[in-house]
């Protein structure tokens, strides 16, 4: 049977898909792909989708079959889909399933396996030995320590074999805790149908679903709230992880004003004040702290000290090889990872999959601003030239040292004033990298700076005041990337930044695009003619990529 020509998917043969979004049915198509392709880039008109292994595991793990992911893709696609596309779906989600694990004792885990090749396999590997006893070759079973249950499913993978888990969850300690309909502050709070799905992606519509998992969503589309949601559906004692400690304070704050948890049964757990209550937020730094290299975590007996029911990671995407180390360990804890982007540039996204879980819900950040949840923003790029004795030091120096030299370039701040007097009346945020460049900045212009050593009151102060519109600017550096709630900031001035990183971009663009009547403004200053514009071109792709407007110019008081 022929294709319809107005359909809105083009299948191609080395596994990506574009979608054409002015086709008809292109908001069917994009909900249909969620459940098994990875959204690449979404700009204006043809979003490009790929399917791979890990999104074809998530896919299998969520209950999907090849068949219907092929009736999907057939009813869908305006041109025949490649006979190797769907042959290759059904081999390579055939390799889900086909080694389950399960419960073999109190202290034992079973690992059986569909196939006597893959039991040789697994037997004649060297590197799987330090885990794996051999139990039954008949019923091609093994054995594994409780403990190891994640960093086994986490080598498997490695080996191309995601693993069934199927070994129970345990129950934590119940804890009653609901969403209230009004905050504290008065206001009406009624979830969003995209977070009641994502909630839902975890915990199941009717009753338990599968407990573990990562939900993606914009900055701003109110990821703190899903977390929320999860912990109303599931009622049991909670350990929440995130970044720093401003993060911390505001996960409390939230848990306060949006549920109806008494405030004595909130903890915090950082530097600065280590109390464990039935719902306890923590900084991932506490945890990775020892006291020497070779030492051990000291505070990861956190994770044990309560029958935690529920383990919430907060910017999964940063989890820390260390936290990593244990959460293999948590396997029959229920876990929820919240990220705006999977994107790890250390490649670890498996380990995710594998430790806190696949990914169970995302959704483009255009369609969320289409529906008015984020602000709409202008990307704009403003080269500067480098001059003086500044372009001879650049000439001669290695390549990393042209990446500082360039960053720190002094025809950024004239730039920066420039901005801050255009946006006067609005809340902006100049971030960089570098603290000496940031410390001239702050000086020059009489905003305050936030940087790692600003003590946790100060930051909470600055952040506090700048909420409230008493302070209109903040200088902060690599610290504000990551889960900080400024809701008044509508611009964002980057004077420097991590070698091109999607990771940063992302959360960047983040920190403006809480929901606002304004248009948000996001400048990034760049030395033209440097590596420093090489790296910007990754960031660019990345934003354009999201569906970003994404302009070019050259420095002159006239061209903004």
């Amino acid at each position: 049977m022929p294709n319809d020509p107005s359909n809105p998917l083009i299948v191609q043969g080395d596994r990506s898909i574009l979608l054409d979004v002015h086709a008809p049915r292109a908001a069917e198509a994009r909900s249909a792909l969620i459940p098994f392709a990875e959204l690449e880039k979404s700009p204006e008109h043809l979003h490009t989708y790929r399917i791979t292994p890990l999104s074809l595991w998530n896919a299998a793990s969520a209950g999907y079959s090849p068949e219907t992911i092929a009736e999907v893709l057939e009813g869908l696609s305006r041109f025949p889909v490649p006979a190797g596309v769907l042959k290759w779906t059904v081999e390579t989600m055939a390799r889900f399933g086909k080694i389950r694990m399960g419960i073999e004792s109190e202290e034992r885990l079973s690992l059986t396996v569909e196939t006597q090749q893959i039991w040789r396999e697994l037997s004649a590997s060297k590197h799987m030995a330090k885990w794996l006893t051999p139990a039954d070759p008949q019923g091609r079973r093994f054995t594994l320590a409780l403990l190891d249950r994640g960093t086994v499913k986490q080598e498997l993978l490695r080996l191309g074999w995601p693993v069934k888990d199927e070994a129970p969850l345990r129950e934590g300690a119940p804890l009653e805790v609901s969403l209230r309909t009004e905050t504290r502050g008065g206001k009406t709070l009624a979830l969003r149908d995209y977070q009641k799905e994502a909630a839902a992606a975890i915990v199941g519509d009717k009753g338990p679903g599968t407990g573990f998992g990562t939900i993606v969503l914009p900055c701003g589309a109110g990821k703190t709230v899903v977390g929320m949601a999860v912990m109303a559906l599931l009622k049991t004692d909670t350990l929440i992880l995130t970044t720093n400690v401003a993060a911390v304070h505001q996960w409390i704050d939230e848990l306060k004003d949006k549920t109806d948890l008494p405030p004595d049964s909130v903890g915090e757990y950082t530097g600065d004040t280590k109390s464990v209550l039935p719902v306890t937020v923590a900084t991932y730094q506490i945890l990775t702290w020892r006291p020497s290299k070779e030492g051990p975590f000291p505070h990861f007996s956190i994770f044990r000290e309560r029958a935690w029911g529920l383990i919430i990671y907060d910017e999964v995407h940063l989890l820390p090889a260390p936290v990593f180390r244990v959460t293999a360990e948590l396997q029959a804890v229920r876990r929820l990872g919240l990220t705006a982007t999977l994107v790890r540039e250390d490649g670890a996204e498996g380990d995710v999959f594998s430790l806190v879980g696949p990914k169970r819900y995302d959704v483009p950040w255009k369609d969320l601003e289409g529906q008015g949840w984020i602000a709409s923003a202008a990307c704009v790029e403003i080269r500067v030239e480098l001059e003086g004795e500044r372009e001879i030091a650049y000439a001669v120096a290695g390549q990393r040292e042209k990446y500082r030299i360039a960053s720190e370039n002094p025809a950024k701040l004239p730039v920066v004033e420039s901005l801050l007097a255009r946006h006067s009346d609005e809340g902006v945020l100049v971030i960089g990298q570098y603290i000496r460049q940031l410390e001239e900045i702050a000086a020059l212009t009489g905003a305050p700076i936030i940087t790692g050593k600003t003590p946790n009151a100060e930051r909470d102060r600055l952040y506090g005041a700048f909420r409230s519109g008493e302070i209109r600017s903040i200088v902060v550096s690599k610290v504000a990337n990551f889960a900080i709630d400024l809701p008044d900031a509508s611009v964002a001035i980057q004077v420097s930044g991590s070698f091109g990183s999607r990771q940063e971009e992302a959360q960047r663009l983040g920190r403006i695009l809480r929901p606002k009547e304004m248009e948000a403004r996001f400048y990034t200053v760049v030395t033209s003619q440097s590596v420093e514009e090489e790296f910007a071109a990754n960031r660019q792709k990345f934003l354009a990529e999201q569906g970003y407007e994404y302009s070019i110019i050259r420095w002159d008081e006239e061209s903004i």
